[in-house]
């Protein structure tokens, strides 16, 4: 099996759902398949949790596409500003940056 890029996956879903014209139809499908990782996730499900979040992947690599970005370069992007960014832990996992 190769391994799919941005472009092939995004190829594929033009070819296989036609275009979207309005991009929030993929984001607003993207949310649905969130609440399906995080029943997944809550139920321990790692061969769920590969598939819903694979699922998310491919409708952000689609929306990536449409919009002439890289998801990639974006992500490698974000995380400079991330790391440039003082941190408060939440205790949870999670946080939020302290805005300067």
């Amino acid at each position: 099996m190769s391994q799919e890029t941005q472009q092939s996956v995004a190829a594929w879903a033009e070819e296989t759902f036609g275009p979207a014209g309005d991009q929030t139809v993929l984001v607003r499908r993207a949310q649905v398949e969130l609440d399906e990782l995080l029943e997944a996730t809550a139920a321990g499900d790692k061969t769920e949790i590969g598939k819903e979040t694979a699922d998310i992947a491919i409708l952000l690599y689609r929306l990536m596409e449409l919009n002439g970005l890289d998801l990639g370069a974006e992500v490698t992007k974000k995380m400079a500003e991330n790391r440039a960014r003082t941190w408060r832990a939440k205790g949870d996992g999670t946080g939020s940056h302290i805005k300067n």
